[in-house]
């Protein structure tokens, strides 16, 4: 069903490229948090010009922690299978609970701009994709292990 080139040289299959770009999607927060940690001086004003509510920010810290974890348990799945296979259903719930909160910040704003609706598109592609995507399926499925 996959190429040879799909697996690794431990014989496992390759996680696709487009599931490292629904984890930094998903860690979104994270990312930016990152990124003006590294821009000391400002920081601040990017982190203020995506989150003005500081309260926001903190709350979207939240959603990006499963995703946090796969990048860490990525390397590693073979160290705790079970938890790996889970996680396929754990990083669903959060990117049903993002969509879920686009949809409530969509209908919660009077002005809804561009960045919002392009989240929620991307949030969308991104759960279809985690549910349908064969290769994801087999990559936490237990004969990857």
């Amino acid at each position: 069903m996959f190429l040879p080139n799909d697996y690794d040289q431990h014989g496992r299959l390759k996680l696709p490229a487009f599931f490292w770009l629904v984890l930094l999607l998903q860690a979104r927060t994270w990312v930016l948090f990152v990124a003006a940690g590294a821009s000391r001086e400002q920081g601040e004003a990017l982190l203020r010009l995506f989150y003005p509510d500081s309260e926001m920010f903190w709350l979207g810290l939240l959603p990006g922690i499963p995703a946090v974890i796969a990048f860490l348990l990525s390397g590693r799945r073979g160290c705790w299978p079970r938890l790996w296979m889970a996680w396929r259903w754990v990083l669903i719930a959060a990117q049903i609970g993002l969509l879920i909160w686009q949809i409530a910040v969509v209908f919660g704003e009077e002005t809804v701009n561009g960045i919002t609706l392009a989240l929620m598109v991307l949030d969308g592609v991104a759960l279809a994709w985690l549910l349908t995507n064969p290769r994801v399926k087999a990559c936490f499925s237990p004969s990857d292990e």
